[in-house]
């Protein structure tokens, strides 16, 4: 009998320095994230009042986005195993200290060279500043107790993204583009200068720092910039030989990253991380999910303002849905994934996303004005809102309770580089089908959106390695 049950812990009260660090490392965890998820959206409200200002072509303006995607994005696995050998709070502070100075030399930039150089500047703040949020949670809190305190942080990311135009707009059209890039100085400071000064309780089994593999940082560095830098540049000047030569360069880094990590003593990604079904197929949902996603967003925003005629603040309204959705389905689905376990709640949501793209693309294929229209879109941008908020928290989960604790930065970093990476190449994708098809009316972007379904409809094959029961036995547990 008893080698069929699981042992639980006994819930004793947890003593109050316990109590405030964890409390402290949920703060700034969620601070973290929605400095950042709050900089991302405000940017693209105050890019043409800066390019006005500052005389910028669009192509300048393009790099403020692109050069921070970049960055993060190549060096976001190195950040999270430079938190692993000298501690997350200590890559927290120099990451949101040096994100908010970013911020707040771009809103006294002089030129669009200088805005450029900054935004470069945050994406490598930035990179340090994300893993370790996620760090911090798996090293304050035990696996069991990990899914609300995710929860908590996708919540504030989805608030922040609705939220983020609005604002953005509000303090463009008040006190200019500059205003934008301020928001974020004093709540970085505040949170940085206290994570510096304010010493955590260490985690009771401290963990021997890991060596630092520099040779697969290095490929790995190469690999990404290459695929990002290519996949950004698909919407703007479609597939050409650059594009060829870019994939190209970013397979064959990719493939020596993974020769290299074979035969390295102390690899970059340790086999205990990848090497796990159940990390591996999670954050290959998450790139489907965020690459579907963000490819259905993208196709129904040209739809809603191209075929549907509404201005940007309309199409924004249009949108919110999606926004709430996400910020109400997060905690849901940590109690969802505590009586069902991660596979089947992960299953669901992603079947949720790929409903919610069907509805879109029944929406476009439709004439427009049709009585089904408009409850088709509602329809479809709530269930996208919920489907991926579900699959934020309980995926995530599955990353960070499953990766050794010794491992937590490494695993917070493959988790947001699936983030970012999923959403450009949704757009690629989407880019490269409405060109095929012609993205002028309704029907090809409905096709395009049926293509994108797809992706989490097929993406439910991999919830099938996913943990059953959120109490299964995970590496490292505290």
């Amino acid at each position: 009998m008893t080698a069929l049950t699981h042992p639980t812990r006994s819930r004793q009260p947890l003593p109050p320095p316990h109590r405030r660090r964890r409390r402290l490392v949920l703060t700034g965890s969620i601070t973290g994230a929605v400095i950042v998820a709050l900089d991302g959206t405000v940017l693209t409200v105050a890019q043409p009042s800066l390019q006005r200002e500052l005389h910028a072509s669009f192509a300048q303006v393009q790099w403020t986005s692109t050069g921070y995607l970049i960055a993060v994005a190549g060096l976001l696995v190195f950040a999270g195993r430079l938190g692993d050998r000298y501690g997350h709070q200590l890559l927290f502070s120099v990451g949101i200290l040096g994100f908010g100075a970013a911020s707040a030399g771009i809103g006294l930039a002089s030129g669009i060279g200088w805005v450029i150089a900054l935004r470069i500047a945050q994406g490598v703040f930035g990179a340090l500043l994300q893993p370790a949020t996620l760090g911090m949670l798996r090293t304050a809190y035990p696996p069991e107790a990990l899914g609300m305190p995710l929860a908590l942080r996708t919540s504030a990311i989805g608030l922040s993204a609705a939220a983020g135009p609005l604002i953005g707009g509000a303090l463009t059209a008040h006190l200019g583009w500059r205003a934008v890039f301020f928001l974020n100085v004093v709540p970085a400071a505040v949170i940085g200068v206290l994570a510096l000064l304010v010493r955590l309780p260490a985690p009771s089994t401290p963990a021997a720092r890991p060596p630092l593999d520099l040779p697969g940082a290095a490929l790995l560095t190469v690999a990404l910039v290459s695929l990002v830098h290519t996949l950004v540049g698909i919407p703007e000047s479609g597939w050409t030989a650059a594009t060829g030569l870019g994939l190209a360069v970013a397979a064959a880094a990719g493939a020596l990253f993974v020769r290299h990590e074979r035969r390295a003593a102390a690899p970059l990604v340790p086999p205990g991380v990848l090497g796990s079904a159940a990390v591996a197929s999670a954050l290959g949902v998450l790139l489907a999910a965020s690459a579907a996603m963000f490819g259905a967003l993208f196709v129904g925003t040209y739809f809603l303002q191209d075929v549907l005629g509404l201005d940007p603040f309309q199409s924004g309204l249009r949108v919110l849905p999606l926004a709430a959705m996400m910020v109400l389905s997060a905690p849901a689905s940590a109690v969802l994934q505590r009586r069902h376990g991660p596979r089947r709640t992960t299953a669901a949501a992603m079947a949720l996303l790929a409903v919610g793209i069907l509805l879109l693309a029944l929406a476009a294929l439709s004439l427009p004005g049709r009585s089904w229209t408009t409850p088709a879109l509602s329809g479809g941008f709530l269930l996208l809102g919920a489907g991926f908020g579900t699959v934020m928290v309980t995926a995530t989960a599955v990353i960070v309770r499953h990766a050794p604790v010794a491992d937590a930065g490494v695993a917070g970093g493959l988790q947001q580089t699936a983030m970012n990476t999923g959403p450009a190449l949704g757009v690629a994708t989407a880019t490269m089908l409405l060109t095929l098809t012609g993205h002028t009316t309704a029907v090809p972007m409905g096709t395009t959106l049926l293509a994108l379904a797809a992706l989490p409809a097929l993406a439910v094959l991999l919830t099938t390695r996913l943990p059953a029961r959120s109490n299964s036995p995970s590496p490292g547990a505290d």
